[in-house]
């Protein structure tokens, strides 16, 4: 018999590709030394991505869907996708073709080498400079803060063996960031890089906004370096505020009082009134989490699916 390959594709208004999507994945996928499933994970879509999902179902039992009661997010839907799937490994691909289907081929041979992730790595030819600039410096600024090492270019499209999927879903937080999960988990890894590619359909659903909250969470998700920062900097102002001290009590006992010194206080005042806000930001999203972690909410709530049986396969 041979072994079972899932492929978990997350989309979100992506009626204008899901077809080509499907079949480029089928085509990759049929004649090959494994079997598979397709699942597609609607994330609450607002256009005919889960008609155009129920007509494809339709056409191949090897072709399944999940639907979502509203959209809970990408970390949800690839959630979703590994707590049903039922192959003994499974890729993560986006539903824009983006994630070349072809790929899946060579992922399953490293697999079978005896890798637990084989991780496409894209590299960033076409992309602006500005955005490059801004990812290196988001890179070195996470590595250095985060106790996970995080790759530029190395995103969700992965193959995942069955004990990592296990892993993975052994993580019960609500807050997930999925980069960093693969990284924490660990096992055999490997990379793969493939060129740059453009969506075949569609529009990006990353904004500016959604894109700097995403990195936030990756930089809060896996350690508490922003809190010691903020430590940090209160011990080194308040450092400088002692010796300014020292420097005030000198002068006044050599010189006398010297009644100016507005500019002085104006620039104290400032100074240390945005580190305290910043550091009460910081505290209050961490306290945020908490909050959000201890009300124990399901992490995405399913509207429909074909799905019959939820077990995964031994």
């Amino acid at each position: 018999m041979r072994e079972l390959l899932s492929v978990i594709v997350p989309c979100y208004n992506e009626g204008a590709v899901i077809e080509r999507t499907a079949k480029a994945i089928v085509d990759t996928c049929t004649g090959r030394a494994f079997d598979f499933e397709i699942i597609f994970v609607n994330d609450g879509s607002k256009d005919d991505t889960l008609a155009f999902l129920k007509k494809l179902a339709g056409r191949s039992e090897k072709i399944k869907y999940i639907s979502f009661s509203r959209n809970f997010g990408k970390e949800a839907a690839m959630l979703s996708g590994l707590e049903h799937c039922k192959g003994s490994c499974a890729v993560i691909m986006d539903a824009d073709l983006q994630h070349p289907p072809e790929l899946i081929v060579q992922m399953y041979e490293k697999y079978q080498e005896g890798y637990d992730q084989v991780i496409a790595k894209r590299n960033r030819k076409g992309d602006s400079r500005l955005s490059i600039v801004f990812a290196k410096l988001y890179y070195k600024l996470a590595n250095k803060l985060v106790n996970v090492e995080m790759v530029d270019g190395a995103g969700d499209f992965r193959l995942l063996s069955r004990r990592t999927i296990h892993a993975l879903l052994e993580l019960k937080e609500n807050n997930r960031f999925s980069k960093g999960l693969f990284s924490w988990v660990g096992f055999n890894q490997i990379y793969i890089e493939y060129e740059n590619q453009e969506r075949a359909g569609g529009n990006s659903k990353w904004s500016f906004k959604s894109l700097l909250s995403y990195g936030v969470d990756g930089i809060l998700s896996f350690n508490n370096q922003p809190l010691r920062i903020c430590i940090y900097l209160g011990g080194i102002f308040m450092g400088i505020s002692i010796l300014y001290l020292l420097y005030l009590l000198i002068e006044i006992l050599l010189h006398g009082i010297d009644a100016p010194g507005y500019f002085t206080t104006i620039l104290l005042i400032t100074t240390l009134g945005g580190i305290q806000l910043f550091s009460i930001g910081v505290i209050g999203e961490y306290i945020g989490r908490i909050y959000f972690e201890v009300k124990k909410r399901p992490v995405y709530l399913i509207q429909e699916t074909n799905i019959k049986e939820e077990s995964e396969s031994e």
